[in-house]
Formats: structure tokens, sequence, C-alpha cells
């Protein structure tokens, strides 16, 4: 599955261990919610990265005391019309202040990718290539937003008044 980063396909870091299947003690890994609450302490702190895919019915608080050592958190949209996984992404990075990869995975769709970026994803798990060309010719092509959001960007007026400030400063 092809993952689009930063604007950028590239080859994905991070091996998707089953529940059933042993964690390795070193490598980056990503793992499903209960699996990682069953012994959240131990997988955050073990010496690969660790991951973690959280579904959109569970509350991100639970999230909040390993935040730090966490190195990925994927959310989940089921299905492209189940946006909770949005609010969950701007609650991570507004409220919470997660700074790690925050990855899209399931039904994502094109026309969804820049509300996505605006929420505070960089990261998505796409299905097809030529979806993961599209996301990342789309992550180039918007630089300039009016919406405060998720993602850090700053806002057209905040430019603005940037460019106004030094200029007057200059004069």
């Amino acid at each position: 599955m092809p993952l689009v980063k930063n604007g950028k396909i590239t080859g994905d870091a991070f091996v998707h261990v089953a529940d059933e299947d042993a964690i390795p003690g070193d490598g980056a890994i990503l793992i499903s919610a209960a699996r990682f609450l069953e012994d959240a302490e131990a997988h955050s702190r073990r010496v690969g990265k660790t991951g973690v895919i959280w579904p959109n019915n569970r509350d991100v608080d639970d999230l909040v005391p390993y935040l730090e050592r966490l190195a990925v958190i994927a959310l989940v949209f089921p299905t492209f019309r189940d946006g909770r996984a949005y609010s969950q992404a701007r609650l991570l990075r507004e409220r919470h202040g997660y700074r790690g990869e925050l990855r899209a995975t399931g039904q994502i769709l094109r026309d969804q990718f820049v509300f996505m970026l605006r929420a505070g994803f960089d990261a998505f798990e796409v299905k097809k290539d030529s979806d993961a060309e599209a996301f990342a010719s789309t992550a180039r092509r918007y630089s300039v937003f009016y919406q405060p959001t998720g993602d850090g960007r700053i806002t057209a007026l905040h430019r603005r008044m940037q460019l106004r400030h030094s200029e007057s400063a200059s004069q």
C-alpha cells in the first residue's frame, strides 16, 4: 500500500504487526489499539519506534500519557462518510500537542485529502499508486489558506500582517 508523507510518495518504515504475531524487539512497528493498551507502558518504551492504529470510536484521551513516546498514530476512516477521525486528528494536534506522524488509513478519497491535511494529518496510506500521485501533487498545490487549523500553517491574514509589519519596520 503506497504511503504519502509530507507531500511525497515514500516507503513505509513501519511494519504492521498482527495481534497474533510476536512483536519484534527492535524496528518500527504499527500495532492495533487493543494490543497497545494491553501493555501500553512496555510497548511505548521498546527500543524500536512504536505506532498505534487507533479506531475512530475510541477516545484519544487514552493515548495522552504515551504521546511523547509514540512515533505514529494511524487514525482509521472505516468509510469515507465517517469523519470522526478528523476530530481525533484536531484533538491530538491542537489540544494535546502531538507532533509525531499522524497517518490517515482506511477509506480515504482524493477529494478529502486537503481537508485531512488541514486537520493535521501528514501521512496517508492509499490503496492505489494513482491516488498516491494525486495526493502528492495536491499537497504541493495548496500553500495558502484562510482558516486556521491543526496543520500549523499560518493563515493568509497572518501572512499579510507579517508582510505589513516587515514593510513598516524597514521604513
